[in-house]
């Protein structure tokens, strides 16, 4: 950035993400954020060129939030556990960003870092070549969808509508009809979020050991 900018990126940043916060992805624009940082819509232009550089400051803004402890242990396990709580704490603080987190975060250079010591983990397991790939993929799928399923899916409380609210719409669906659909709103208003990613998540893991023969606990 050249002297005369008014702003740091980190100004920017947090700017745009109280901004989509506020008004949601919809709200985003060169015009709203400049409103909102107290300039004119021209001066965004000289830190994004577009609405897609634009996203990807979100993106980068939100990555820059995984928090571990960067030591790879003897525990491929554990590390994987680690980095990925990282992950989904990070995206869970933001659920309007998830849709770009999703679709954005590999051109974010915050991205890397994670990633690096998600797959350095998985490789101490054992995994290699295509099967890296495949449990890598599947592993920070699991991370990005649970957060949105959690925060933007169906059974989650939107803005307009209390989470209890929500469980009491589907449970007043027929029983006869969806009775599996009654049965998981009626456990939705006990679940507990961190619960739900840790025990899928060592679903994911065994189904990992099982399928590409990674060496047992002791």
């Amino acid at each position: 950035m050249s002297r005369n900018q008014k702003f740091s990126r980190e100004q920017l940043q947090a700017a745009a993400l109280a901004l989509v916060e506020k008004e949601g992805l919809e709200g985003l624009s060169m015009r709203n954020l400049a409103l909102a940082l107290g300039t004119g819509a021209m001066t965004i232009y000289n830190y994004v060129a577009d609405r897609a550089e634009l996203e990807g400051l979100l993106v980068e803004a939100v990555m820059q939030e995984v928090r571990w402890s960067g030591k790879p242990s003897k525990d491929w396990r554990a590390d994987v556990k680690e980095i990925t709580h990282a992950m989904w704490a990070a995206a869970r603080k933001h659920p309007q960003i998830i849709p770009l987190v999703v679709t954005r975060r590999s051109s974010a250079a915050a991205f890397l870092g994670p990633t690096e010591a998600l797959l350095d983990a998985l490789k101490r397991g054992g995994l290699k070549d295509q099967n890296l790939l495949i449990a890598f993929r599947t592993v920070s799928g699991f991370v990005t969808g649970i957060a949105q399923a959690e925060l933007t899916g169906p059974l989650a409380a939107s803005a307009q509508e209390d989470a209890k609210d929500v469980i009491a719409r589907f449970e007043s669906l027929p029983r006869e009809k969806y009775p599996r659909l009654l049965e998981i709103a009626k456990a939705a208003g006990k679940s507990k979020p961190e619960k739900e990613f840790t025990t899928g998540l060592n679903i994911i893991i065994t189904g990992l050991e099982k399928e590409f023969g990674l060496e047992s606990r002791d």
